[in-house]
Order: structure tokens, then C-alpha cells, then sequence
């Protein structure tokens, strides 16, 4: 299928690896132009080298860190006057540490806010006058936490569900302007945040992390973590215009974990 895509142009947050990453892989295969970010400055600059020498077309590499409201309007605005239009927004950022209730105070739940919350809410908001002068998608990462809270995540399952909450409701306010706005939920893929979990949970059971592995994997119904590509070819379908009535939608890629309707 041919998405659509061809000199688009998308701002992906958290790209230099993982999920943010598959999705841009994805995004320039089909011939659409680029504006990444990470926190991590190397790794976002080898991301866009990569992805530009394999797509051939224009990937732009920014550190940015989206708790920080002046580096991520300046990379909004960058981006957009290089480009001149923006078609697309991927919020997306590394999840909040594990744990339960008792193992986080003020600053820990302030600081998970400003990461998974503030941060989806700040760079909407950036790049909606772009957004609104043609149109577009706009698409959030959450996590497995917001159908179904896991034990251990205390903060994702807390935060993840608000910018789960707040994609629906943009979806509706903004569909006047031309706006899809649609939310992504991996279950086990394969990416260094898995395999950190699962090292945590490997701790607290006192056993090997690949032992955590094939039981997780066992209760997977297709049997197996998820690849970054597969995570990856869904999310630029919802940012494509293959995708013109998928809006307000939470779509799950999971091997058919869930078990909620």
C-alpha cells in the first residue's frame, strides 16, 4: 500500500531509538521528510544520518528534551521554517522508572508528569498553528498501562492514561481543523525499555531476565515480543493519509495480549 506520504513532513520526539525510531523508519521509506528529537545528542544525530542515508530524503537530527519548554518550542520552530509546512506530530518519550506507590515522592511523580503529560500537552500546542493551516495527524505513544494498569508501573499507568484521555479529546476538538488525532499502544516489543523492565522485574523476582522473557512471552498469544517494525508499519499508517477517517481510536499492537474488550 502506498500510504501517501511522499514529501510530507513529521516531527517525531523520542526517535533516536526504539518505537519513536521504527516509526520514523517506516515514515522515510515512503519517501516523507523528517524532524527528529532526543535528549540523547549522538544518538539522534546517528538516528538521522541513518535514516536519511536509507530513505534519501531530508531527516533534520535535534536534541532536544521535551521537559524543557524553550528547547522544544525552538525545535517546533526550527523545523517548521526549514521545512515550511508540517503535516504530522509523534509525542512520544522515554516511560517513568517502575515501581509502586511507595517508592516515589513529590518530585518523582512531578518529574513523571512533566515527561509523559506536560511534555504530549507542550508540543500539541506548538505545533497546532502549523497543523491547522493544512491539516494533519497528530499521534501519541502511551503504553499497555492505559486499558490495563501493570503492576509495578504505578507511574505510566497514572500518566500514560491522562495523554490517552487527552488524545480522545482532541480528537474531537480539533476534527473542525482537519486534525486526526489517534493513540498507539505497544504491548512486549522489543526495545531497550522491555528489556530494562524486564531486568526490574527480574530483580524483584530474584531470578535470570531472560527467564522473565519466555514467561512473558508464553502469555503472549502469538507467542513473542513484537518487533519495532511491526510497532513501526502501524504507526505511520495512522499518520498517513491512508488512514483520512481513523481518528479519536486507540490502537493496540500486542500479539493479542490484552484481554480487555
Amino acid at each position: 500500500m502506498d500510504l501517501g506520504v511522499r514529501g510530507m513532513v513529521f516531527l517525531i520526539a523520542g526517535a533516536s531509538k526504539g518505537l519513536g525510531f521504527a516509526i520514523a523508519r517506516c515514515l522515510v521509506a515512503e519517501g516523507a521528510h523528517l524532524a527528529i528529537a532526543s535528549r540523547d545528542a549522538d544518538g539522534i544525530g546517528r538516528a538521522a544520518r541513518e535514516l536519511a542515508d536509507a530513505g534519501g530524503t531530508d531527516v533534520r537530527g535535534t536534541a532536544c528534551d521535551v521537559r524543557e519548554p524553550a528547547a522544544l518550542a525552538g525545535w517546533v520552530a526550527a523545523s517548521a521554517a526549514h521545512f515550511g509546512r508540517l503535516d504530522g506530530v509523534v509525542c512520544n518519550a522515554g516511560g517513568p522508572p517502575p515501581g509502586g506507590f511507595d517508592a516515589f515522592d513529590d518530585t518523582a511523580w512531578q518529574g513523571a508528569y512533566e515527561l509523559t503529560l506536560l511534555g504530549v500537552v507542550r508540543l500539541v500546542r506548538l505545533a497546532l498553528p502549523q497543523l491547522r493551516a493544512r491539516g494533519g495527524a497528530i499521534l501519541t505513544l502511551t503504553s499497555s498501562t492505559v486499558r490495563e494498569p501493570v503492576e509495578q508501573l504505578l507511574l505510566s499507568n497514572v500518566m500514560r492514561a491522562g495523554v490517552a484521555a487527552l488524545a480522545k479529546s482532541l480528537s474531537r476538538e480539533l476534527a473542525p481543523d482537519g486534525i486526526r488525532v489517534n493513540n498507539l499502544v505497544p504491548g512486549l516489543i522489543a526495545t531497550d525499555r522491555t528489556v530494562q523492565l524486564d531486568a526490574f522485574q527480574a530483580g524483584r523476582l530474584g531470578v535470570d531476565a531472560v527467564q522473565v522473557r519466555r514467561q512473558r512471552e508464553q502469555a503472549i498469544p502469538l507467542g513473542r515480543y513484537g518487533s519495532p517494525e511491526e510497532f513501526g508499519r502501524a504507526g505511520a499508517f495512522l499518520l498517513s493519509p491512508a488512514a483520512s477517517y481513523i481518528s479519536g481510536a486507540t490502537v493496540v499492537v500486542d500479539g493479542g495480549s490484552m484481554r480487555s474488550i
